[in-house]
């Protein structure tokens, strides 16, 4: 049986943690910062857990990242 591949655009953007969840960057912080408030900018620092739904869908793509 061959093996599964990974998406490379999701193993480039995504970690699974031990506990098995899926963890990302915060969106809308690649360009246009001067429109964005401080606030935002603030909260979408550093990484967050992915919900659910969103997670069973990166999942499918890293096969081996469970």
């Amino acid at each position: 049986m061959p093996k599964m591949k990974t998406k490379s655009g999701a193993k480039k953007r995504f970690k699974v943690t031990g506990t098995g969840k899926v963890m990302a960057a915060g969106a809308g912080k690649q360009h246009g910062m001067i429109k964005r408030t401080n606030k935002f900018i603030r909260n979408a620092r550093g990484k967050m857990v992915l919900c659910a739904a969103d997670a069973k869908i990166i999942k499918k793509y890293m096969p081996y990242a469970r």
